[in-house]
């Protein structure tokens, strides 16, 4: 096709991929709409072509044939934690897998920039939502999400009363046995600090932490616990606290990637030596704790499998499957942070 001197090539359709592809129409179709009936070799097929010719589809029409826009909302309640950034990623790549993308937002801690978060996507007109919650008691969190009108996903929370599906983290696991090795280590005065208690990862690790006291026939030390933020200002706050009372504690269970490095900040303005003077077991990890002179003993929750799990879930419905729950189990690693103390 020409334009004066100019030539303007004419768009590739599907039917040029289809005969690229020594394929059906309908199969090319199938594909490029990510249906999941569809064989690895005729998706290879048929991806192969529209990627030589130069296929580019066009998803507003796509979006108006079909009512859908093969997109997905992520809501993340703090885009700052690392753990974050691993499980979006893993979500993402199996959601292109099956021909969708995703639509990152981040509530920043703030329940009213999550409904704002969720009012948006559904302006959006998103097929699914994935979220992790800033707060599970809101009045802002059934309204909002009862609004939405789309499949959804809950990383880590329980909501109760709505027909959503939900990726759960068994952290009471890891985290009862964490408790045990340092009650077995002799330790008694175990310092706990993490998120507050309106969501469910908060609830589910105190629930490990009481059990494994329970288990011991030691009271638990109520005092020694606090539970109201996972950033690291709050851990260092409440960790100075704990370590100016006589007896201080021997020993520290920390939720989270920010309140480990809130832990460890109160830790080295004492001086005290991590493994020798106190001990320390973070709940989550984070690359960044190889620096660390102690190698630091862990509770690990999979990122790469929350991430993958979700999106298999958010799909699941989609394609006119009833919402359901994937636990995760989680794994108590002992590190030189936690032994040779007492």
């Amino acid at each position: 096709m020409s334009r004066g001197d100019e030539v303007v090539e004419a768009p590739i359709t599907i039917r040029d991929v289809a005969a690229r592809a020594g394929v059906a129409l309908s199969s090319v179709s199938r594909v490029l709409s990510g249906h999941p009936d569809v064989s690895a070799t005729m998706r290879a097929k048929v991806e192969e072509a529209a990627a030589e010719l130069g296929y580019e589809p066009d998803l507003l029409a796509q979006s108006l044939r079909s009512g859908a826009t093969r997109t997905i909302g992520f809501i993340i309640r703090d885009i700052a934690n690392p753990l974050f950034a691993v499980v979006a990623r893993a979500c993402e790549q199996e959601l292109r897998r099956n021909g969708y993308s995703l639509i990152l937002m981040n509530s920043d801690g703030s329940v009213e920039t999550e409904s704002k978060n969720f009012a948006l996507l559904r302006r959006r007109r998103v097929d699914g939502v994935i979220a992790s919650l800033v707060a599970e008691d809101s009045p802002y969190v059934k309204k909002t999400i009862l609004s939405l009108r789309a499949p959804l996903v809950l990383l880590d929370r329980d909501v109760k009363g709505l027909n959503a599906s939900a990726v759960i983290t068994d952290h009471a696991l890891g985290v009862k046995a964490a408790t045990k090795h340092l009650i077995d280590s002799g330790h008694r005065d175990i310092a706990f600090i993490s998120g507050a208690a309106n969501v469910y990862t908060t609830r589910n690790r105190i629930k490990g932490f009481s059990e494994a006291f329970a288990d011991a026939g030691i009271p638990l030390p109520e005092k020694l616990i606090a539970l109201g933020g996972f950033d690291a200002e709050y851990a260092l706050i409440h960790a100075r606290h704990f370590l100016l009372k006589n007896p201080r504690p021997t020993a520290f269970v920390a939720g989270g990637i920010g309140s480990t490095a809130g832990v460890v900040r109160a830790f080295n303005e004492m001086n005290l030596t991590i493994g020798k003077e106190v001990a320390l077991v973070a709940l989550d990890e984070w690359p960044l704790f190889d620096v660390f002179a102690t190698d630091v003993s862990s509770v690990y929750r999979d990122p790469e499998a929350m991430g993958s799990e979700a999106a298999h879930l958010i799909l699941e419905v989609l394609n006119g499957n009833e919402p359901r729950e994937s636990v995760i189990a989680t794994k108590f690693t002992a590190r030189a942070s936690s032994q040779g103390v007492l």
